[in-house]
């Protein structure tokens, strides 16, 4: 594994932060203040992030992405994750790479107008009572001739409110497996508009302000099959395809958050005097900078390295875990340290560390909870002696 950064990726941090601290950072305020990502304003962000070549940079290059490989890819996360979560995904968007699994027609009505920033997508799987597990979902997709007909609830679904249509995933059917039965998901494409389906507020979330999530109700809601992505039934394998590297995405916004972080503490220690003294030079606090720089560092060096066994075709679920686990952990504990070595100050508004604090926490839990993390690894870890 070569450590160094070629000048293309050079190239790209150097654009990507830029961006990042000309058109975004002078938006967090607002945004954070009011909750509201306005319409307007999504547009103007938009047009130039277009311009600059840095929307659906996650894409390949035959459909008009940018073609970057896993560890470029996340060094661009990266360096969008020190902005607040709402500017850079939704102004920025990284259409999902579950569209790439579409028909070519499907590519055409969804995939391509995404990538050209004339749609948005979101996903849905996540239901009241089925979280973690998602084999529990409760809501149905049955089979009624060439159509579907959809009914159930989705919720915690991320701006489907701005999204023009949604990827939906429905327990479809049941199989016998070796515990018994489980059951079978499809999946498919749902325009916003659609006859039984609705679109309702979410709830008020301490992270991610401007990053809404919203309640979609499914009633009767009948499409054609020809909105079926993937293979009915194979809503699971086309889940676990295109998804994969969406843990590490999750690390890689962590990690450019808990830099930002670190930054601001160790400017902070540089130059407050306390005691005749920078504080900074008090063990009790360039410890913590030190505890904090070292975290950061493994996290860094345990998302890199599953990004590149990831393109090498060698990566394991056990390595997406431990990164995401990792780098979702050590942000928790960085932003905290951070608002300690700051004081009161640390948790006004005027710096963003009051923000950072309250993003991390649920980092921890969406894209698969630290606990279901812990279980993979232990999981791969005791396999080989039937456990």
């Amino acid at each position: 594994m070569d450590f160094g950064l070629s000048e293309e990726q050079k190239l790209i941090v150097e654009t990507t932060r830029a961006f990042v601290e000309n058109e975004l950072y002078p938006h967090e305020r607002e945004v954070e203040r009011t909750g509201v990502l306005r319409r307007e304003l999504i547009e103007e962000i938009k047009a130039k992030a277009i311009e600059a070549g840095l929307y659906a940079a996650n894409m390949p290059t035959e459909v008009g992405g940018a073609g970057l490989n896993t560890v470029t890819w996340l060094l661009y996360e990266k360096e969008l994750g020190r902005a607040n979560y709402a500017l850079h995904w939704t102004c920025v968007a990284r259409p999902s790479n579950i569209l790439l699994a579409g028909t070519p027609e499907q590519r055409e009505k969804y995939l391509y107008p995404c990538i050209r920033g004339e749609k948005w997508d979101c996903l849905a799987m996540t239901e009241p009572g089925a979280g973690s597990d998602l084999r529990g979902m409760k809501a149905t997709a049955v089979q009624d001739g060439d159509d579907w007909v959809l009914n159930g609830t989705k919720h915690f679904i991320s701006h489907a409110d701005l999204a023009d249509f949604a990827i939906v995933f429905m327990a479809s059917g049941e199989e016998e497996s070796s515990r018994g039965k489980r059951k079978k998901i499809t999946a498919f494409f749902v325009d916003k508009g659609t006859k039984g389906f609705t679109v309702r507020d979410g709830y008020r979330n301490v992270s991610h302000r401007g990053y809404t999530n919203a309640i979609l109700e499914f009633d009767e809601c009948r499409l054609p099959g020809a909105q079926v992505l993937g293979e009915v039934h194979k809503g699971f394998d086309v889940a676990n395809s295109w998804l994969g590297a969406t843990r590490l995405q999750v690390g890689a916004t962590c990690l450019g958050r808990a830099e930002r972080a670190l930054g601001h503490a160790v400017e902070y220690a540089a130059q407050r005097q306390q005691f005749g003294q920078q504080i900074g030079k008090f063990q009790g606090v360039s410890f913590k900078l030190a505890d904090m720089a070292t975290e950061l560092k493994a996290a860094d060096l345990m998302v890199f390295e599953a990004g590149w066994k990831y393109d090498q075709g060698t990566v394991t679920d056990q390595d997406m875990a431990m990164a995401k686990l990792k780098a979702t952990e050590m942000l928790a504990f960085v932003a905290d340290e951070a608002i300690q070595i700051h004081g009161g100050m640390g948790l006004m508004d005027d710096l963003p560390l009051e923000r950072i604090w309250r993003d991390a926490r649920v980092e921890r839990i969406w894209e698969g909870t630290s606990e279901i993390q812990r279980h993979i690894i232990s999981r791969a870890l005791l396999r080989p002696f039937g456990g």
